[in-house]
């Protein structure tokens, strides 16, 4: 019978890039809810929707806990974690 090991997640991996906070939402931004948001995203994916792509590279403004919750569930999503 294989042992299992277990893993003790130490944090975020500090190689990746550093994400910007915004002081000032500009003219051009709006604010949502992400419960709004998200279900028209996942429909958007799963669906396959080519204007997906002419968003990719624009930034968002999460908030700070909302990006550690991601970084941590990246960590845990990786193959063997």
């Amino acid at each position: 019978m294989a042992m299992r090991r277990l893993r003790v997640y130490t944090g975020p991996d500090l190689s990746q890039p550093k994400v910007a906070v915004l002081e000032q939402p500009s003219e051009k931004s709006v604010r949502i809810s992400l419960g709004e948001v998200l279900p028209l995203l996942a429909d958007a994916v799963v669906s396959n929707r080519t204007w997906l792509t002419d968003f990719k590279d624009d930034e968002i403004s999460i908030s700070s806990d909302l990006h550690d919750v991601l970084l941590a569930y990246r960590h845990y999503r990786r193959p063997g974690a």
